[in-house]
C-alpha cells in the first residue's frame, strides 16, 4: 500500500492539475453521502466516504479541534485511505490534512473561475491557517494576484503568513482591518461565529469565497452580504445542512433556499451561469464534499 506524507501529497497536486480533477468530478459526480459528524468534547469528528463504482473508494476521517491553535497546532487532523471499489484492496493512505487544505483550496478557485472577474488582482484573506495558505497559492496560480493582504484576529499570526508567502515569491502583506475596501476577491478561512464580511462591505464586481463556517453555529457572512451576491454552493445538501452563512441568514429572512442559484457542478456542467456582469457581486459557499477528496486521492495516486 502507497503511504503519502503531507509533502508528497503536494507534490502530486500541482493546482493546474488539480482543479481540472476538481472539475472533471463535479461534472460527473460519484456516490458521496453527507459527512457523519460526532463531537468528541470541544472537537469534532467527521467521516467522509465517497465511491464510483467499478473505479474507487475512499474515507476521510477528520478531527477539527479550534482549540489547537491557541496551542500552535493544526486546527484539523485528518488521514484518507483509497481503496479498490472492486475488490476492496487498500490502495494508498495519505495524509488527510495536506489533501484537505488543497482540495479545498483548488474547489474554491475552480469556483471563482466562474465567478470572479478574470482580471482579479487584489486577494483579502481572512484567516492566517493552512487553508488560508493554500488558498493564497491556488489564487495567485490561477489569477493575475499582484496584492495579498492578510488580517486574523490574532495579528501575529497574520504577519507570520505573510512572511512566509514572502519568502515563497508571494507579494502578501498583513492588515489590521478585516474591511475588504479595494479587493476583488475575499476569501474567508475562518472558525468565525460572527460576520466578518457584512453587506454594506461589498463592492460591484466583488467575488466572497466563504470557505469556514462549516457547522450551523458558524458563520463569515450576514444575511445582507449573501442578499447582495450571486450566490453558488458546493451542493445544496451539504449547504441546507450545516452552512451557518445561510442557515442563519435564512432565519433571519435575509435569503430563501431559492436565492442559491446553483450548485458548483451545475456551473461547472453549463446548466448554470457563473459571474454575468462585471458589476455583479458573487459568492461561493462550500463545506465541502466528498467527491473533492476522492477526486484528489486518485489524482495524487496516478489516476
Amino acid at each position: 500500500m502507497l503511504m503519502l506524507d503531507a509533502d508528497e501529497v503536494a507534490r502530486r497536486l500541482p493546482w493546474a492539475a488539480l482543479i481540472e480533477a476538481l472539475a472533471a468530478m463535479f461534472r460527473d459526480g460519484c456516490s458521496a453521502p453527507l459527512r457523519h459528524r460526532h463531537a468528541v468534547g470541544d472537537t469534532s469528528l467527521l467521516l467522509m466516504p465517497a465511491w464510483r463504482a467499478g473505479d474507487h473508494t475512499g474515507v476521510k476521517i477528520v478531527h477539527v479541534a479550534p482549540g489547537n491553535a491557541a496551542r500552535g497546532e493544526p486546527a484539523v487532523n485528518a488521514v484518507y485511505l483509497l481503496s479498490d471499489a472492486a475488490t476492496g484492496a487498500p490502495r494508498a493512505m495519505l495524509d488527510g490534512g495536506m489533501l484537505t487544505d488543497r482540495r479545498t483550496a483548488a474547489t474554491s478557485v475552480l469556483a471563482a473561475r466562474h465567478l470572479a472577474r478574470p482580471d482579479a488582482t487584489r486577494l483579502l484573506l481572512l484567516g492566517a491557517g493552512r487553508v488560508a495558505h493554500a488558498l493564497a497559492e491556488a489564487y495567485r496560480d490561477q489569477f493575475p494576484i499582484a496584492d495579498i493582504a492578510i488580517w486574523s484576529r490574532s495579528p501575529e499570526r497574520a504577519e507570520a503568513l505573510a512572511q512566509r508567502l514572502l519568502r515563497h515569491g508571494h507579494p502578501a502583506r498583513a492588515v489590521e482591518s478585516a474591511a475588504p475596501a479595494g479587493a476583488d476577491i475575499i476569501a474567508c478561512a475562518t472558525l468565525a461565529t460572527e460576520p466578518l464580511v457584512r453587506g454594506d462591505d461589498l463592492a460591484h464586481g466583488m467575488h466572497l469565497d466563504l470557505v469556514g463556517a462549516y457547522r450551523p453555529d458558524m458563520r463569515e457572512a450576514d444575511g445582507a452580504a449573501l442578499a447582495r451576491a450571486r450566490l453558488v454552493v458546493d451542493t445544496r445538501a451539504g449547504a441546507f445542512a450545516e452552512a451557518g452563512d445561510l442557515l442563519q441568514a435564512m432565519a433571519e429572512g435575509a435569503i430563501t433556499q431559492a436565492h442559491v442559484v446553483g450548485e458548483l457542478a451545475e456551473v461547472c456542467r453549463g446548466e448554470v451561469a457563473g459571474r454575468k456582469t462585471p458589476e455583479q457581486i458573487t459568492a461561493f459557499k462550500s463545506v465541502g464534499w466528498a467527491g473533492e477528496d476522492l477526486a484528489a486521492a486518485i489524482l495524487a495516486c496516478g489516476g
